[in-house]
């Protein structure tokens, strides 16, 4: 029953995004004139229009877009031929298909390339450096907060909380402009670091496209800070809190080992709220990395969306919105899903 409710509200928070994206760009103008050009007449223009079918009615064009987006979709011959519909079709008339199909996301307006083949080309970069920060920020992020907690009012916990404040103080766009002039320029020699570079790069010599993790290392690092910052507290306050409770007292007088008690009763129930919250900053990094991708070049979603902002392509935009929003959905079904995992009471 709760996974029922938990794909119903998934299922009407996609619908609430996708029908916000469609009112929004129906404010932004009509796309046609960006489409044919300064030398455009006219006749070009109408025939764009009619192409993209601007000359019907706004709930036609609503109903075609909740259609496109759909994985189950109805379309007659033409369209699927127009669209370049591509997935399982059964024949219900002569005029209708039943169409089981990826999401179709229409075409750039600037390159004519499906929006959906453009964001499946720059994603893999983008999870990637999200993936890295998040993973430094958890082991880090945890692993410092527990120490904190477990050493309070130390010097190390007052430390790496006057660290931490600075970290969540620090806005990214100007940690990365320092991150990038000082490891990829000034101190280039000493860390062979570039201030800028995608996933892939081009030997010079042969020619041949390789990984280049290396150019990863800044990015991740900078994206990251934040991330880690607020796991640090929120680890660190869950400790303090649970050291609190009676059955960590009642181990304690039990003579149980101080390295059993933190890994079998003090770790588990602090995870609730660090779990909730890796996901939802894992979110957060990809939809936060748009600034740090275009800072030190990597070719990402985050760079795709600027440059798709900088040439209005709608479509795509669009897309990105949507395929972001969705991330956010399985995030958010993923963290629900752990915590009921991990906590027994939730569970119960």
């Amino acid at each position: 029953m709760r996974f029922v409710k938990l794909i119903r509200n998934a299922l009407l928070t996609i619908w609430g995004v996708a029908t916000v994206v469609f009112l929004l760009f129906q404010l932004l103008g009509d796309p046609s004139r960006l489409l044919m050009g300064q030398s455009g007449n006219a006749q070009t223009r109408e025939r764009i229009r009619q192409s993209m079918e601007l000359d019907r009615s706004s709930w036609y064009r609503y109903a075609s877009f909740l259609n496109d987006l759909s994985p189950l979709s109805v379309y007659t011959p033409s369209k699927i031929q127009k669209k370049q519909i591509k997935g399982l079709e059964l024949r219900l008339s002569d005029s209708y298909w039943l169409v089981l199909k990826w999401p179709h996301l229409g075409e750039g307006y600037q390159n004519g390339r499906p929006v959906s083949l453009q964001i499946g080309e720059a994603l893999p970069a983008t999870l990637l450096l999200a993936s890295t920060a998040m993973l430094l920020a958890v082991l880090l992020g945890v692993g410092l907060g527990l120490l904190a907690g477990l050493n309070k009012d130390s010097l190390i916990d007052r430390a790496l909380l006057s660290i931490s404040v600075l970290g969540i103080s620090a806005p990214s766009f100007f940690v990365a402009i320092c991150l990038a002039y000082l490891g990829g320029v000034y101190w280039h020699a000493y860390t062979g670091l570039s201030f800028s570079g995608g996933m892939w790069s081009v030997d010079e010599t042969t020619g041949h496209t390789f990984l280049s993790l290396r150019n990863l290392i800044l990015p991740a690092i900078t994206l990251g800070i934040r991330p880690l910052a607020v796991l640090f507290q929120i680890t660190r306050n869950a400790v303090l809190e649970t050291q609190t409770m009676d059955f960590i007292r009642t181990a304690k007088a039990k003579g149980v080992r101080p390295g059993r008690i933190v890994w079998r009763h003090l770790l588990p129930n602090t995870l609730n709220p660090v779990v909730t919250t890796i996901s939802g900053w894992f979110a957060e990094l990809l939809a936060g990395s748009f600034f740090v991708e275009y800072i030190f070049g990597w070719k990402g979603l985050g760079s795709l969306t600027i440059q798709a902002l900088e040439t209005l392509d709608y479509p795509l935009i669009a897309g990105v919105l949507i395929i972001g929003s969705c991330f956010f959905i399985f995030l958010q079904f993923f963290s629900d899903w752990m915590v009921h995992y991990i906590d027994p009471r939730i569970r119960r």
